[in-house]
């Protein structure tokens, strides 16, 4: 654990009351939709068609201006609609639940065994590459690309923002292989609060851990990111959310 980075500038917007850290499950939705508008800079291009059956990794579309980058289908179904805007522009992509929930099994794999591109190409084919967001300019990665970190910051300090601890709960063995993953592609930097982190944050193994304290925005990766390892001109970063490291955790397992 590294020293206390503590930051003055910054203002915690003080409401009543805070989100409860219950779990619920919710009656699941008949439709899901993947907005292509949510990613920056992303070009789609449609791989399935109206009326077609998928699975849950079933590839949808890909991007125009990275076409190994593929957007996959959240759940098993039928693709009942591609909803469009001005000029033709894929606005969503509708898939209709069977409520089975079949999914196509990408397979165990030994990480230690794994080649850094090995790894890159399985988080590819699974979907799972726009997890990474590559700055500057907060788009998709680019999986050509050799950044010289990549950031998980595993809290956030704005108003009413999930509480990361309980999110891990039950879950640090795959946050702890996830990392293990990311490391097979760059150095990873872990960004923690200085008051409280799981210590499936604050003891992650094969990282950097930087511990913060202050107000908003300490849990902002951007800041996190200037305070450890800034980016200079011609350099490249990825960041990472902390239920998306999980979900890659899970992906190698």
């Amino acid at each position: 654990m590294s020293d206390v980075i503590k930051l003055k500038k910054g203002l915690d917007i003080r409401l009543a009351g805070k989100a409860e850290t219950v779990f619920a499950q919710v009656a699941l939705p008949e439709l899901y939709a993947i907005q292509p508008t949510d990613f920056h800079n992303l070009v789609p291009k449609m791989v399935a068609a109206v009326g077609d059956k998928v699975q849950a990794g079933s590839v949808l579309f890909f991007d125009k201006k990275q076409p190994e980058v593929k957007f996959v289908s959240p759940v098993s179904g039928e693709l009942v609609a591609v909803n469009r805007g001005e000029r033709r522009v894929i606005l969503e992509v509708v898939v209709k639940a069977d409520g089975q929930n079949s999914a196509v099994d990408f397979g165990k794999a030994d990480i230690n065994s794994l080649s850094r591109q090995q790894v890159i190409d399985k988080m590819l084919e699974a979907g799972a590459w726009p997890y990474f967001k590559q700055r500057p300019y907060n788009v998709v990665a680019d999986p050509k690309a050799e950044p010289k970190a990549i950031f998980v910051s595993t809290f956030d300090t704005a108003p009413l923002a999930p509480d990361y601890d309980y999110v891990i709960k039950g879950n640090e063995e795959a946050f702890q292989k996830g990392l293990d993953v990311l490391n097979k592609i760059a150095p990873v930097f872990v960004g923690v609060h200085n008051n409280g982190s799981a210590p499936a944050f604050k003891n992650a193994k094969g990282v950097t851990v930087t511990t913060f304290d202050g107000p908003h925005p300490a849990g902002c990766v951007g800041i996190q990111i200037n305070h450890i390892n800034p980016i200079n001109a011609g350099e490249k970063v990825f960041t990472i959310g902390v239920q998306e490291v999980v979900a890659v955790g899970k992906l190698f397992t």
